[in-house]
């Protein structure tokens, strides 16, 4: 999963942090991240399924982490806390999708929800990554975890655009 498909590589560019002035919209190629942030935590939201990944700027690269099988905002909520209690992230990062034409739409406006859930709850900085066709590629790749794959070619997307 160290590379990315020349589809996602389009959107490799999309980033934005929720909270600040860039939120809502696809913020500069490079995120503003500050240089002692290593560790991150990142996460494939999904209604039923949200797929998780661990990795840190050293590396950068990510790795899979089990999918939360919760479809509760609070269970999904507290499955995250444990992930954070346990990896220490500095800052967590998540997938936003997008149509293929870049408008956004229902499951946009979830994860974007997500998002401020995070941020809210555990006071440290969330990351959008535009996640178009990282389910596809993870299936593509043969992943057994689609929604871990995911938050891997995400995280790592996210991590390869760090200065």
């Amino acid at each position: 999963m160290s590379d990315i498909s020349s589809s996602n590589k389009a959107a490799d560019a999309a980033f934005s942090s929720t909270g600040d002035a860039a939120a809502g919209s696809a913020a500069s190629a490079v995120p503003q991240v500050p240089a002692h942030f290593q560790q991150f935590l990142a996460f494939d939201f999904g209604t039923k399924r949200t797929g998780c990944a661990s990795g840190n700027r050293v590396l950068g690269g990510a790795s899979p982490l089990p999918t939360i099988r919760a479809e509760g905002a609070q269970a999904r909520l507290d499955a995250v806390d444990q992930l954070v209690r346990e990896w220490q992230p500095q800052a967590l990062v998540i997938g936003v999708p997008y149509h293929p034409d870049g408008v956004p739409h229902e499951n946009t406006a979830r994860a974007k929800k997500f998002g401020r859930q995070l941020r809210s709850r555990f006071k440290l900085p969330v990351y959008e990554v535009d996640e178009r066709y990282s389910t596809t590629e993870a299936l593509a790749g043969g992943a057994r975890d689609a929604d871990a794959a995911s938050a891997c070619i995400i995280l790592e997307q996210f991590l390869r655009s760090l200065p």
